[in-house]
Formats: structure tokens, sequence, C-alpha cells
């Protein structure tokens, strides 16, 4: 068994649902509710939850949030892109490399994550993403280090919903195809065609915060009913009343397919 295989195991434990919590936002959003003090953010982390995915210089100072047996796998975003940048106004989803896998890995980080835009209406745009996504794929794999590829098409909150699956359906396959060993991305209207075509497992992720923790859930749900091997949630697993417990439901969701509403009930969790 090579390391990455060791790793993949872990991660989707005795071939269970994985449940990734994100609280990387400050590196493109400053501080958000929820996450103005991530260290203590990341004690309201449930034990239940697989990853944690994490901005480069913030692994260091959660190092509580991993440093117990059983605790979630660290997950390091290695590269910066303009397309996270809504609130600036930028639309050129520029990417950037911020940090080496194995530096990575030296800081602790089990997994890694590194994101790809596409179609981003210029063409030494495009070729520079793929490029830097693929020596940071490429140098994952040379250390055995699992690769969490995101597809995240730009300017998504100008797609309508068949633009968007599009965009998904061929960003999915364009970043398997160029190194990645589970892909994260948006939960489509035409879902299972992007499972379909893509032969790693897909997480599906929270995206915008959800009215309600009921309708947060049922997206996940919805995620895994139509193939999704796992989630990863933000905003909706962190900006709520009572974290853990609503990291718990999750759980429950993901890995053992209960209904969201018995999950409501079973933890009374409150909007």
């Amino acid at each position: 068994m090579s390391g990455k295989e060791l790793r993949l195991n872990k991660f989707f434990d005795k071939g269970k649902n994985a449940v990734v919590i994100a609280m990387d936002h400050g590196e493109f959003d400053g501080p958000i509710p929820g996450m103005i003090d991530l260290p203590e953010t990341a004690r309201k982390m449930n034990p239940c939850i697989d990853g944690i995915l994490l901005s480069p210089g913030m692994l260091k100072r959660c190092q509580h949030a991993f440093n117990y047996k059983g605790a979630p796998m660290p997950i390091v975003r290695l590269n910066w892109n303009t397309v996270y940048c809504f609130h600036w106004n930028y639309e050129k989803a520029i990417s950037a490399s911020v940090m080496s896998v194995a530096d990575a890995v030296a800081l602790g980080a089990e997994i890694v994550l590194v994101s790809l835009t596409l179609q981003t209406g210029d063409e030494r745009t495009d070729a520079r993403n793929i490029e830097i996504y693929s020596k940071l794929a490429t140098e994952a794999g040379r250390l055995g280090v699992p690769l969490i590829g995101e597809a995240f098409p730009n300017k998504t909150d100008k797609l309508n919903a068949d633009e968007l699956h599009e965009q998904v359906y061929s960003l999915t396959r364009i970043i398997v195809e160029l190194g990645a060993d589970m892909i994260k991305t948006f939960y489509t209207n035409k879902f299972k065609e992007v499972v379909k075509s893509c032969p790693v497992p897909i997480l599906g992720l929270g995206a915008e915060k959800k009215p309600t923790q009921l309708e947060a859930l049922q997206l996940a749900y919805d995620e895994i009913k139509d193939g999704a091997k796992g989630v990863v949630f933000g905003r909706n697993a962190i900006q709520v009343e009572d974290p853990k417990n609503f990291q718990k439901a999750l759980c429950d969701v993901v890995k053992s397919n209960v209904k969201p509403e018995d999950v409501i009930k079973k933890y009374n969790l409150k909007d």
C-alpha cells in the first residue's frame, strides 16, 4: 500500500462517505462571522468529521484540532485565486501558487487542495491556471499526498443552473485528466451526470449560507443521494448556533443516510 492509498483509506474511513469542514474563508474574505478567532473556531469542530480545510498560515495556529488520536485530517489549500474575491468585483480568475506540497506536509498537512478555474475569457490566464494546477498535482503525486481538485467555475453568481452544470461537468473531468484523487465542486441540476463522468470521488460543497439548517442538511442529503462520496461545508457548518451538534447531524446525514428532518429533531437544532 502506498502513502497516498493509506491516507485515502484513512480519509474514507472503512469506505464511509467523508465530511470536511472548510474554514479557509479568511484567505479571501478576511475575518467573517464565526471565523473571527480561527483557533477558537477550530475548538468547535466535532471529532466525527474527517477533515478540516485550512489556508497555509492557519494550520500551525490550529494544531489543537489535529493533535489527538482520531482527530480530523488537516487539508491545506495551496493556491489563491481571484475567483473567490466577489467582494472586490474581480472577474478574471487569476490563480497564484502560495505553498508547495512539501512545505504543507512539513506543517502537518495530510491532504492538499488545489483549485482550477477555466473559461476565464483569456487564453493566457486559462493556460497559466492549468500550469499552476499541474505543477502542484505532480508534486502531490510524487510525495504520495492525496489531492483534492476544486472545480470552481468563473462568475458563478452570474450563471444560470444549466450554465453552472455545463461548466462543472467539463471542468471536473479536465481536473481529473490533469491528476486529482478527489474533486470538490458544486451540486448541479444534473449532478448524476457529473458523477458518472468522473472516475474519482466527488465531494459536494455547501456554497452560500442557507437560510435554515434544514436546507443545508437537505443539500448534503441530495448530494449524497446523487452520487457524491462526501461533502465540504463551511459557513453552513460554522455560522450556526451549535456548530458541534450541527456537524454531528451532518455526519449522520452523509455517513448513515439519516433524513435531514430526523437529525434536526435528534439534535434539537435551532435557527
